[in-house]
């Protein structure tokens, strides 16, 4: 029997402020909005406090902050009165250590060291700490250690005793020496950590689910919740840090007799996902990269390369940038795992006199997705080498002398290389080159590649043929609680291609009206408000305070730097408080508003007809407006969609403005129409449009769902509407679900079909 799938999801973030029940109030919503499934965010017990439930530290219970196991089972029954599934995300790869008192497995690993029964079930490397786990928990300011209540204090901090480690009453730091654990200072976390991480979180201890006993251990409630019929599918966080991602997901498979499964995974430029995994598919990033660079006016590259070399004050090779940013990272905040992967190098790997850190983080910078499977992607790594001799050949003979222990999926340097590279991709190029990018900002997303400026449709349509054929059932996504800004910030922010010179000469203006000191990062600041415009203080300062510290070129997290700070959050008040500088910025935005709805509008109605199957994040059905995490879980006021819905659903079509009623309705009826005629959306079929403002629409029929999209509005309208423009399509008769309006197949005039709105979804009618 096929397991059941879902044919569109809404994402809900689950907190102690948003619990189950709250998430039960919300299932009549999202059932009169159209979604299928519900999607929930992780629901095993967390680190208090938490509002993103990543940090697990018990496996065995669902979070009695998030509603516990009741709120499941009444969230569950909600759902199924609805006829709605669920989807959960899971967390296999790491738990929260934070405070070790809340995670059971841990307590017991600090009191007990190797003995522990769940000694195996971390990723830890005992001999590199001399048998004690090194814990970078102390600061300049931590308050001298203390014996209280049978455990080891530090401040607020509490540790475990190993038994009898205390009875001859020796001073703490005695006592201290003698346990299986070493509190060292935050600084020597990155270079001297011996636990695997979560990429370079301290506080998320990575565990071995290679292990069929911690699976088991690890997955019990979550395969209760399955075998009880609480839940539908899973959604695997982070495979690309497991010993073995394929591995797990065939375990897991057999687990749950073959449920629906999807995994966070980012591919690279042309990568696909193995096809011998056992899932479903992605959670949908590279989709959205697809939707975005097909609205991204090709036209403005030459103006905005220029724009951004100017501000650099050099031309900044792509590959040259993420090659750095990858060595940064390997070198600085992942340092602890390329030692690791040193002490794992077998004696014959290297001619003698070999920097082998040095080799290992060359690779690692070099390797150019974030990672491979071996045997299957060996290919990735053999290039990998290549760059490396190219980029130093002082440093060839060494990776050339690696590769054979690298590419052997037995050796255990290997499993651990694939592990770690994509830790380095993700912190070296998505969580610093990213935010030094500022060609343009809403290219430098989850999942993008920055490099790659635009796609036409031609290029739009081979993808998605591509899709439907490898994973129709894959998700397909605009926003999440990882992307760096809201579907509707990069659909404005995407309107400057458009307006190269207006963007270059207000740019000009803010630039001298608040001096930063690094013009990149200001452009990149200066363009993220406009698209987020309006946006509180509040939110714009945490955003620049966020960008700036991991773009690393001013300030950083290890290392604030107080003046250049002081210059940042100067920029960001003179949007608020400087006459020309706020002048300039909301005439920017006046100018392309009308564009970033149209945008908006377009990227949804692609999004939700396109192969795969379309995840609505929390509040997204009205203009999602976000900035990176946590601005992107903020509260989703429920009531006033609730009542919009029902406005539309009793009276006309409503204007496109900056209410977002219109994106709403496209919302609303593109879901309901996947739900509820599903044999509309089985195929994928570009459609002919001619005409000379052709290229400005998209158009394809699924199956007798045909959606069609305005791009390029601006330039569109410089071309003075659509003029004679036509889509030709299949014959049958057509109701638009947008505006009721009825047409025939055959050419029909786009000044027809988008009369209304800039895109259409037609569903054919019954005979």
């Amino acid at each position: 029997m096929t397991p059941r799938a879902p044919r569109s999801t809404y994402r809900l973030q689950i907190s102690a402020d948003f619990d189950l029940d709250d998430a039960a109030g919300a299932v009549a919503y999202v059932r009169a909005l159209g979604a299928d499934w519900l999607y929930l965010s992780p629901l095993l017990a967390a680190e208090p406090g938490s509002n993103h439930g990543y940090d697990v530290v018990d496996h065995t219970r669902v979070d009695p902050l998030r509603g516990g196991a009741d709120g499941l089972a009444r969230l569950s029954a909600a759902a199924r009165e609805a006829g709605l599934g669920v989807l959960v995300d899971v967390v296999p790869n790491h738990m929260g250590v934070a405070t070790p008192a809340n995670n059971p497995w841990w307590w017991d690993v600090l009191a007990h060291g190797r003995a522990s029964r769940w000694a195996d079930a971390f990723d830890i490397d005992w001999a590199a700490g001399g048998g004690r786990v090194r814990l970078p928990v102390l600061g300049d300011d931590s308050p001298p250690l203390r014996i209280e209540d049978g455990e080891l204090r530090c401040g607020d901090q509490r540790f475990p005793l190993a038994p009898g480690s205390a009875d001859d009453g020796a001073d703490p730091e005695t006592v201290h020496g003698r346990q299986h654990y070493e509190l060292v200072d935050w600084r020597r976390g990155d270079a001297e950590l011996n636990y695997r991480r979560f990429f370079a979180v301290s506080s998320l201890a990575a565990i071995r689910v290679e292990e069929p006993w911690v699976f088991d251990a690890s997955h019990a409630e979550i395969l209760r919740w399955l075998r009880d019929g609480l839940v539908d599918g899973l959604r695997i966080d982070h495979p690309d840090g497991l010993a073995d991602p394929g591995g797990y997901l065939a375990r897991l498979a057999d687990a749950t007799g073959g449920r629906y499964v999807v995994v966070e995974k980012i591919l690279e430029a042309g990568e696909h996902l193995p096809a011998h995994w056992a899932t479903a598919g992605t959670t949908g990033y590279e989709a959205l990269g697809d939707v975005d660079r097909v609205l991204v006016d090709p036209a403005g590259r030459a103006q905005l390369d220029a724009l951004e070399e100017e501000l650099r004050g050099s031309r900044a090779a792509w590959d040259d940038l993420v090659h750095d940013g990858k060595r940064a990272a390997a070198d600085g905040i992942l340092a602890s795992e390329v030692r690791r992967l040193v002490r794992l190098l077998p004696d014959r790997a290297l001619p003698g006199g070999a920097d082998a850190a040095d080799a290992l983080a060359e690779i690692l910078a070099c390797f150019p997705v974030y990672r491979s499977y071996l045997p299957a992607g060996a290919e990735h790594l053999h290039a990998a080498v290549a760059e490396a001799a190219r980029r130093r050949p002082d440093l060839a003979a060494a990776v050339e002398a690696l590769l054979p222990v690298l590419s052997d999926p037995a050796e255990p340097a290997a499993a651990r290389l694939q592990q770690t590279s994509g830790a380095v991709m993700a912190k070296g190029v998505e969580d610093t080159v990213f935010y030094r990018v500022a060609r343009l900002a809403s290219l430098a997303e989850v999942g993008g590649d920055p490099s790659e400026f635009a796609i036409d449709v031609a290029e739009f349509h081979r993808r998605q043929i591509e899709r439907q054929a490898r994973t129709p059932a894959s998700l397909t996504t605009l926003s999440t609680h990882d992307t760096k800004r809201g579907e509707d910030t990069r659909a404005r922010i995407d309107a400057l291609a458009e307006v190269p010179e207006l963007w270059r000469t207000t740019l000009a203006t803010l630039l001298a009206r608040a001096p930063l000191g690094d013009a990149p990062l200001a452009a990149l600041l200066w363009s993220t408000l406009a698209g987020a415009w309006p946006v509180s203080r509040e939110r714009a300062h945490a955003y620049a305070e966020k960008a700036a510290r991991e773009a690393a070129t001013g300030t950083s997290w290890r290392s604030p730097d107080a003046d250049f700070e002081g210059r940042l959050h100067a920029l960001v008040d003179a949007a608020f408080d400087d006459p020309e500088a706020a002048a300039a910025l909301e005439g920017l935005v006046d100018a392309i508003r009308p564009a970033g709805w149209s945008n908006g509008l377009s990227a949804k109605v692609l999004q939700l007809a396109m192969p795969g199957v379309p995840d609505v994040y929390q509040g997204a059905e009205l203009w999602n407006r976000s900035l990176v995490d946590p601005d992107n879980r903020r509260p989703v006021d429920f009531g006033e969609r609730r009542a919009l819905l029902a406005q539309l659903d009793a009276g006309p079509p409503p204007p496109l403005d900056e209410s977002g009623a219109a994106k709403l309705l496209v919302t609303s009826r593109a879901l309901r129409a996947r739900r509820d005629r599903p044999e509309l959306f089985t195929r994928y079929a570009p459609l002919t449009v001619i005409g000379d403002t052709g290229r400005h629409a998209i158009a394809f029929d699924r199956g007798g769902a045909v959606a069609i999209a305005t791009r390029l509005p601006i330039g569109l309208a410089r071309a003075g509407g659509w003029g004679s423009a036509s889509v030709l399509l299949p014959p049958g008769r057509y109701a638009d679900a947008l505006t009721g309006a009825e047409t025939e197949g055959g050419a029909v005039p786009l000044a027809e079909l988008l009369r209304t709105y800039p895109v259409a979804l037609l569903l054919r009618q019954a005979p």
